[in-house]
């Protein structure tokens, strides 16, 4: 899959996807996300509470993103494994407001209200959902 598809599927709404962390010591965390937004071929971004994945990052900026598209049929599924390194976190600021308001237009009032930071990911690899390798 190349970026230009992958950020069709990746921006598709509605779509859910996880996100993985893990912390220094390697402890991993999965949560589900809808906010990440593929911005560029290479840029993610999204808004985060302060949770358990956001002290992930501060501790370790690596992360993947499982997002799928469910097919009539299993072989039908569309999907992409993208890999992450986050390389801005912002607990305001301009950034930190643009992902605010966009959350706010997407998901309502009370769900911006939960950001703590808006982060910013490079994307570093993307597999597809079933790889043999």
């Amino acid at each position: 899959m190349n970026r230009q598809e992958l950020m069709g599927l990746f921006n598709k709404r509605p779509r859910i996807g996880t996100l993985s962390t893990a912390n220094a010591d390697g402890d991993v965390n999965v949560a589900v996300f809808n906010s990440p937004q593929m911005i560029d071929e290479n840029t993610v971004v999204m808004g985060i509470g302060e949770n358990r994945t956001y002290r992930n990052l501060r501790e370790n900026p690596k992360a993947a993103f499982i997002v799928v598209e469910p097919g009539k049929t299993l072989m039908d599924w569309k999907g992409a494994r993208v890999y992450l390194e986050a390389v801005d976190m912002e607990t305001g600021g301009g950034f930190y407001e643009q992902i605010k308001e966009n959350i706010a237009k997407a998901a309502g009032e009370q769900a911006a209200r939960m950001i703590h930071a808006a982060i910013r990911f490079r994307i570093t690899e993307v597999r597809p959902i079933v790889d043999l390798d």
